[in-house]
């Protein structure tokens, strides 16, 4: 039976809300190796706490989503997907226009890639294998094939767009109104006065609970809620303003340097 996800709801205001089944790693036997599905959005759609019996690899053939393990949200895109290990509770959300893909594996056939949730870059190679399993003329042979292969070349990304969301101590409160509003724009000062603390007590609570320095971890917050809203169709100057850039160019610029892409490159058609 699955387990009963007893985590309060998140979902974008207006946003349709799907609730699925928590189930423990292993817990139905499956009938296949690999199974491939995908969907087209058509409004934006947040799934409530959820985990599969079954490894899922979930990447986007178009747009970009969020997904999100405990208080860890990743960017998840065309060329960066994340592998889950089965039993893993976790929820997301895509914005409308969207069409995301997921592979679910056999934990029996498939051995786990990574201990927990880990970025994964969907290589031209990796695309080409999930795509053929498709092929509803594959003989069973290749079919057995084509799945051995897409295990043997499924590797952790270098990199990953992942924002670490503290839920306790002195950046509970601080994380949470930013997570409101990203576009708030006071200091580490302000907000140390805030707390109560001093600058540096502030500045090293963040390296020891994020790994990064408030500045890259207010950067990477801005960053994946903007590639959001740009692939919504919502224009840069209205983006840019919402998560708090005075200009369009200051927002472009930061946006390289976190993700080496500027605004165009995440905006709907």
């Amino acid at each position: 039976m699955p387990r009963r996800s007893t985590a309060p709801r998140a979902a974008a205001a207006g946003a349709e809300l799907r609730s699925l089944p928590t189930w423990e790693a292993g817990s139905i036997d499956v009938p296949f190796v690999v199974a491939r599905m995908d969907e087209l959005i058509e409004q934006d759609t947040a799934w409530d706490e959820h985990a599969h019996p079954t490894h899922e690899l979930l990447w986007n053939a178009t747009g970009f989503s969020e997904l999100t393990v405990g208080r860890r949200t990743w960017t998840v895109s065309p060329t960066l997907g994340m592998w889950l290990p089965a039993g893993t509770v976790h929820r997301g959300y895509a914005p409308a226009g969207t069409r995301y893909c997921t592979a679910q594996f056999s934990v029996t056939a498939a051995p786990a890639l990574a201990e927990g949730p880990v970025a994964v870059e969907i290589t031209p190679l990796l695309r080409a294998l999930l795509e053929r399993l498709d092929d509803a003329a594959l003989a069973p042979e290749s079919l057995r094939l084509t799945e051995a292969m897409l295990i043997d070349v499924l590797r952790p990304a270098a990199h990953e767009l992942l924002v670490d969301m503290p839920t306790q101590g002195v950046l509970a409160p601080i994380v949470a109104a930013l997570d409101r509003d990203p576009g708030d724009e006071r200091g580490l000062p302000a907000w140390a006065e805030l707390a109560g603390v001093s600058v540096r007590t502030l500045s090293r609570a963040f390296r020891d609970e994020t790994g990064m320095s408030f500045s890259d971890w207010i950067a990477r917050l801005r960053a994946q809620r903007a590639i959001v809203m740009l692939a919504a169709g919502i224009h840069p100057v209205d983006v840019a303003e919402r998560v708090g850039y005075r200009s369009v160019s200051a927002f472009g610029a930061a946006l390289r340097r976190t993700t080496g892409m500027t605004p165009g490159a995440f905006r709907r058609d």
